[in-house]
């Protein structure tokens, strides 16, 4: 580190928005590391005014990158999230949004070379340590970013980097079904516990009294709402085999209905505690799996699609995933489309 600054990507990757590092300008320490991303991002504080953060779950993210540690990756990458109003950086899950701009990230800070018009990069995600293989496309020897892909959440069309994950069941709570079963009831309310990529509590909407096409500015109003499934929320915690979670990021909470604009599936997603904007890649990839289990809650909701691509409806549009299902119907694989943008690179200063 420099006192003139740390170098810093700004990137969006997907729908979030975060501070791309290099591992080696960030302290080895984990607590000297945090204390530093706290700063740079301006955090415990609302509106993060006293730094990059955007006042947001979505905007106030970070990737840290190294070259990778194993030979079946290019690069490493661990997802921190910065929490806005607590002094709080947590490891305990990925980001497929953030995990978008790596792919660009990588290449940028020069981790990874070109190899032509388009150029793999395979990321191991620390958080999870499972490899996604990204494809960017890098004409002319440098990242393109622009494109004719669009992505519900995101304004304008930029280049599609298509996202392949394999071997992501169980990623954090050792199975695709922690307790073995696709129905959990929890206070008195069905639920599925499931982690495909993501640690998830699938519930039905209706279940708590609503639609399921409620804005994301009503449901975080609904304080008694937010109580009820934060209850269900530590207590779905140990069943996970994720221990106690009331200072963790998950599980996500994901309200399911059904389609209402032509997807496979409707979602309203507490991420856990704010409500996203839209849904996360690997909690979009997880209700989709989720629509398979024939007696959980999402079963019933969903309109499955004949070629495996699941459109899941959120507040702001519609994420298209892809499940890669065997003859036996069985999942082999998952991924999707996503964009980026570089938005600055330059020095961060730390308060």
């Amino acid at each position: 580190m420099s006192e003139d600054g740390i170098r810093c990507l700004w990137m969006r990757g997907g729908t979030s928005k975060g501070a791309y590092f290099l591992a080696e300008d960030m302290p080895a320490d984990p607590a000297a590391r945090d204390d530093l991303l706290l700063r740079i991002m301006g955090s415990p504080d609302p509106r993060q005014i006293d730094g990059i953060g955007g006042a947001d779950p979505l905007t106030s993210k970070v990737a840290i990158l190294s070259k990778s540690s194993r030979a079946d990756a290019d690069v490493d990458y661990l997802f921190l999230q910065v929490f806005v109003d607590q002094a709080l950086v947590s490891t305990a899950q990925g980001c497929g949004n953030i995990l978008a701009a790596v792919g660009p990230a990588a290449i940028e800070r020069g981790l990874v070379k070109v190899a032509g018009d388009e150029t793999e990069v395979r990321i191991h995600m620390v958080n999870s340590g499972e490899v996604a293989i990204a494809r960017i496309a890098t004409p002319e020897g440098r990242v393109n970013y622009h494109g004719t892909a669009s992505i519900a959440g995101v304004p304008g069309r930029h280049a599609a980097i298509p996202l392949l994950f394999a071997n992501i069941a169980g990623s954090m709570c050792g199975a695709l079904l922690p307790t073995g079963k696709e129905v959990d009831v929890i206070d008195g309310v069905e639920t599925t516990l499931i982690d495909n990529g993501m640690p998830c509590v699938i519930l039905r909407a209706s279940d708590f009294g609503l639609t399921g096409t409620e804005s994301r500015e009503a449901l975080e109003a609904d304080e008694a709402l937010k109580a009820r499934i934060e209850a269900i929320r530590l207590k779905a915690g140990p069943m996970m085999n994720l221990g106690d979670v009331k200072e963790a990021s998950v599980p996500k909470m994901t309200l399911v209905s059904a389609p209402s604009a032509g997807g496979a599936i409707s979602t309203r997603s507490f991420i856990p505690h704010r409500v996203h904007a839209s849904v996360g890649v690997f909690a979009a990839i997880t209700v989709a799996t989720a629509t398979r289990l024939s007696s959980g809650p999402a079963a019933a909701l969903a309109v499955q699609p004949q070629d495996g691509r699941f459109l899941v409806e959120h507040p702001t549009g519609d994420m298209e995933v892809f499940l890669d299902l065997a003859e036996d119907g069985a999942i082999r694989g998952a991924g999707n489309i996503r964009t980026a943008r570089k938005l600055f690179d330059g020095m961060v200063f730390p308060r």
